[in-house]
């Protein structure tokens, strides 16, 4: 009898101070960001995760001078990696399903907003806009197997899907170590799978509420599981002209002037963070009423639009069952 008090005391302490499953949190900067990756397996990959940013930031950066993109941009070359064939294949599929709201080649305008990694390259001048936008348009932009072939003026910028494939790699990364559960979110962009298994419960991610000050605050968490998020922002990245005007950084493909929208800031969930990171762009620019029509066609996608009405007075909107 004693031997079996003296079991059931043993395994009673055993139980009680047994630990419940953990998570490895990393973090560190990348991308002229921040990243934050959490996942339930007791491995420290910064390394790995280092290694695999630096190989996409010599892909697809337009901030390396010996990126291949610049050395695109510049036409010093045309070869390609298989980062970049992913990221150009996928612009390719959204330029044409948005009929061009979404194009990379854009860049070589936001430049001459001073929004783009190159600062101001001319004045904002109307004549000088229009004759840039004869190098505008994805569709003028070709690959041949590992090749790139463009105008010799076109300047290709990834820069609004590419935070989103970074995170799509991590993700990507993690399931081939076979981790089960996990949240990548890169500069505000994320993927997860699975559970918080410290709280055994989804993730829980926040959404920012719009501020022109520069301040962050939370306007509500929703909960995510298997499916990526990213959200495009006027109110982030903007600069006033002489009279005190706002422009945003979102520049209409079609005219190479600022969008003109009451759309502050655009959420987009799907099924991978690239295909969510250029969407969220490319509905910035759509406007409300082009959203909507265009969801209606593609339920893979959800929204969520955080929009300016008549009285200035903030207003949300939730399309195709974007989490509430």
């Amino acid at each position: 009898m004693k031997q079996v008090l003296i079991f059931l005391l043993i395994a009673s302490v055993f139980f009680t101070c047994k630990k419940g499953p953990s998570n490895t949190k990393l973090s560190g900067d990348v991308f002229g960001t921040s990243y934050s990756v959490i996942y339930d397996k007791d491995v420290d990959y910064t390394k790995s995760f280092d290694s695999l940013f630096a190989v996409i930031n010599t892909s697809l950066s337009t901030y390396i001078p010996d990126s291949d993109i610049s050395k695109i941009n510049r036409n010093e070359s045309n070869s390609i990696d298989d980062h970049f064939i992913t990221v150009f294949n996928a612009s390719k599929v959204i330029f044409n399903n948005t009929q061009g709201a979404f194009d990379p080649t854009i860049g070589v305008v936001v430049n001459a907003w001073d929004f783009g990694p190159q600062g101001k390259i001319v004045a904002l001048d109307s004549l000088k806009i229009d004759s840039l936008m004869q190098y505008v348009g994805f569709d003028k932009v070709n690959r041949v197997d590992n090749k790139i072939l463009k105008l010799k003026g076109a300047f290709i910028d990834f820069n609004a899907i590419a935070k989103g494939y970074g995170v799509d790699v991590i993700a990507n990364f993690l399931e081939q170590k076979k981790v089960d559960n996990y949240l990548v979110e890169i500069g505000g962009e994320i993927r997860s799978k699975g559970v918080n298994a410290e709280k055994d419960s989804n993730w829980k991610v926040g959404l920012d509420q719009p501020r022109f000050d520069g301040e962050q605050s939370i306007l509500k968490a929703i909960s995510i599981k298997d499916e990526a998020m990213a959200t495009s922002g006027t109110y982030r990245k903007f600069k006033v002209d002489e009279n005190g005007n706002r422009y945003a950084h979102i520049i209409d493909t079609k005219t190479g002037y600022p969008s003109k929208t009451n759309v502050l800031s655009v959420s987009v969930i799907a099924k991978d963070c690239m295909t969510a990171d250029a969407y969220a762009t490319a509905f910035q620019a759509m406007g409300i009423e082009g959203v909507k029509d265009f969801l209606q066609s593609h339920p893979e996608l959800k929204a969520f639009l955080i929009f300016e009405n008549d009285k200035n007075e903030f207003e949300t909107l939730n399309l195709n069952g974007f989490p509430e």
